[in-house]
């Protein structure tokens, strides 16, 4: 089996990130890069997390094509593998729904400095402007946003986070997320940016897909 240790990592990860309420359900998706092979394992989409085992987690190249494995990639591949291809300091990616992250998110802003621990991910964490899920827009404005960071909300969205392991990904995802928390308690509340219809429509269509691959 191509790269054992990092899809079995994947695996005991991806049932931590639901343990911990980091996801809920087959939310959000997890990666490692094994740079010396141009390789990636990235967690399969629409998958319980519980039932995913090494075999499941999919093997691609740089490129996306699949290498290994029977199941589909997640569907923000496009955004694993934009930051692998420009940011050589990366060979780990999480990508969380984490309650606190995901509504500051639906303010479409970052995470000042309120908290030393926001050091986890820079100076602070930017919110990535809205794409619809699993799309090459998402992908190119993560990446942006990503730029000199560890981590990056996404507007409406959630969490991701990025290091050299997965635990360390991880622990910054857990951070960030902590730091969220706390900025949300000290803010004086304000109106979430909702989300207009026809992107809703589109989301909707997209999950009948999603759960059509299962």
């Amino acid at each position: 089996m191509l790269l054992r240790s990092e899809r079995k990592q994947v695996v005991d990860f991806g049932r931590k990130m639901i343990a911990e309420a980091l996801v809920k359900g087959t939310g959000g998706n997890l990666s490692i890069c094994h740079r010396e092979r141009n390789l990636v394992a990235i967690s399969p989409g629409a998958m319980d997390y519980y039932t995913i085992q090494p075999e499941d987690v999919v093997v691609v190249d740089f490129d996306g094509n699949i290498v290994e494995s029977v199941r589909k990639p997640s569907s923000e591949i496009d955004m694993h593998l934009g930051l692998y291809r420009n940011r050589p300091d990366i060979s780990a990616v999480i990508h969380t729904h984490s309650v606190c992250a995901a509504a500051l998110s639906c303010l479409r802003q970052g995470i000042p400095p309120v908290h030393y621990l926001v050091g986890f991910a820079g100076r602070n964490v930017r919110c990535a402007e809205y794409a619809t899920y699993g799309t090459k827009a998402l992908a190119d404005n993560v990446l942006r946003a990503m730029a000199d960071r560890n981590a990056a909300l996404l507007a409406n969205h959630g969490l991701i986070a990025a290091a050299d392991s997965l635990a360390m990904a991880y622990t910054i995802a857990e951070m960030i997320e902590y730091c969220a928390d706390i900025y949300l308690k000290i803010k004086s509340p304000e109106a979430p940016v909702i989300i207009d219809n026809a992107e809703m429509d589109r989301v909707i269509a997209k999950f009948r897909d999603y759960v059509n691959c299962q």
